[in-house]
């Protein structure tokens, strides 16, 4: 999420519709018995999961629950908005650039002690493999459309999608999906379940994904299904034949 809209999510006009009450800081078992009961519970959530996301360990709720009240009872604070923006926008971004720092130093220490392990090799690009299954069907080309089941976590074991949970396998086409998926699969046959290990550059960056922080090294457990044929609709005239 970017900064800005962070600062949207911490101080939107919504956030000026609910109430809190101070005795009960630490819940999180909301009571909605209204339709505003739920909105107000779902602000604070939004809000929440938008702070989370920074790794903001020291955020404090009690400032936090001030700050609304007082804005709530429309005080004045010695701060003007464009101040409390300018604020806010500086920090988040110092903090991302810390989450930066650190995800990068993490991932290069899980990744280096990956590829000491038995049975990883490498692809090139820091990226490694293990071979779970070999399979023996075709191997993929680049704009190929394949079936595949997977499950993709952190370096810290958090399963960020998958999948497997969702009982469903996913189909895409290699030319769609980030680069280390794209490099990979082309080297699996079909019938393959790997162990892939990428870098964050051949993942989502230094901008990171939904769920998925800047310079973050991920893990998928893939299992290569099929190479799929798109489906031609039905009228299509047949562009091969002469």
């Amino acid at each position: 999420m970017k900064t800005k809209n962070l600062f949207l999510f911490l101080c939107a006009d919504a956030l000026m519709m609910t109430g809190c009450n101070s005795g009960s800081l630490n819940t999180t078992t909301p009571v909605l018995k209204t339709a505003s009961d739920t909105a107000s519970y779902y602000l604070g959530y939004l809000q929440g999961s938008g702070v989370s996301q920074f790794k903001m360990k020291d955020f404090n709720m009690q400032s936090f629950v001030a700050g609304m009240n007082t804005g709530i009872e429309k005080k004045e604070i010695k701060a003007s908005n464009m101040e409390m923006q300018m604020f806010l926008n500086n920090y988040f971004q110092s903090l991302q650039m810390k989450l930066a720092e650190d995800n990068k130093k993490e991932s290069e220490e899980y990744l280096a002690k990956k590829a000491k392990e038995s049975g990883v090799d490498t692809l090139g690009n820091g990226i490694l493999y293990k071979v779970e299954k070999e399979g023996n069907g075709p191997k993929p080309t680049a704009t190929d459309m394949v079936k595949v089941h997977y499950k993709g976590t952190l370096p810290d074991g958090t399963v960020f999608d998958s999948s497997l949970e969702r009982k469903e396998p996913a189909e895409f086409a290699l030319n769609h999906v980030i680069p280390g998926w794209s490099k990979a699969l082309q080297n699996m046959p079909v019938g393959s379940k790997w162990i892939i290990y990428l870098p964050a550059d051949e993942a989502y960056g230094s901008r990171g994904n939904r769920g998925i922080g800047p310079n973050q090294a991920l893990t998928f457990e893939v299992e290569l299904l099929d190479i799929v044929t798109p489906e031609v609709p039905e009228g299509t005239p047949n562009q091969n034949k002469k």
